[in-house]
């Protein structure tokens, strides 16, 4: 595996509990939903940088990505984001989210249960299987879907997530147009970060989006 990947996997861990620490220290305050991304220019620079092949769903299975993984005290890495991303989240001593509001900028909903969302990760643990993740160890795989730095995981619309599943932006965007862009660039800022591959529908339809940021 290249050693670029190997050098920031390395910090995964460590970095995602010490941006975790940030939020759970935030009281529940409402912040951004998710770390802003890489700009659209340094996004297309990354692009270009991907790798692109064929997907590979060979031997796929969800429980290869272990999540969701004990943060800090009794939250977990979904309670961890509820947290992030909603306004007044109030939590019991479970840490699970008892009232709040999450505003959803894939469809443009506003939520006031948490049972009414569902983290999403970005790119998809199918999609990064099928691009490289199979390759890793299962360590970097929990790094992978637990990751809290970058742009990776965020609370959305529970039936929008699922709608989602594991497409990639040329069969799946959100239905907000002018969040499109914020979306295609956490992709591709994911991708590049673990060095995972694209297939060439894929890279169309990112370049596409892109180039109209």
């Amino acid at each position: 595996m290249p050693n670029r990947f190997l050098r920031r996997f390395a910090a995964v861990a460590t970095t995602s509990v010490l941006a975790a620490g940030a939020v759970t220290a935030s009281g529940g305050t409402a912040q951004a939903a998710l770390p802003t991304p890489v700009s659209a220019a340094t996004a297309r620079s990354y692009l270009t940088q991907l790798s692109v092949k064929v997907e590979n769903r060979t031997g796929y299975s969800r429980d290869l990505f272990p999540h969701w993984i004990t943060i800090s005290g009794t939250c977990n890495t979904r309670e961890t984001v509820l947290k992030r991303d909603g306004s007044g989240v109030v939590t019991d001593a479970n840490c699970a989210a008892t009232s709040g509001t999450w505003y959803s900028p894939y469809d443009g909903a506003t939520w006031h249960a948490a049972s009414d969302l569902d983290i999403d990760h970005v790119v998809p643990l199918a999609e990064a299987w099928d691009s490289g993740a199979s390759a890793w160890t299962t360590a970097q795989r929990q790094a992978f879907a637990n990751d809290l730095t970058r742009p990776q995981l965020i609370a959305v619309t529970d039936s929008v997530n699922q709608a989602k599943g594991d497409k990639d932006p040329a069969e799946w965007l959100p239905s907000v147009t002018g969040y499109r862009c914020t979306y295609v660039r956490a992709w591709v800022q994911v991708k590049y970060y673990y060095n995972l591959s694209v297939d060439s529908a894929e890279k169309t339809a990112l370049t596409n989006i892109l180039n109209g940021c």
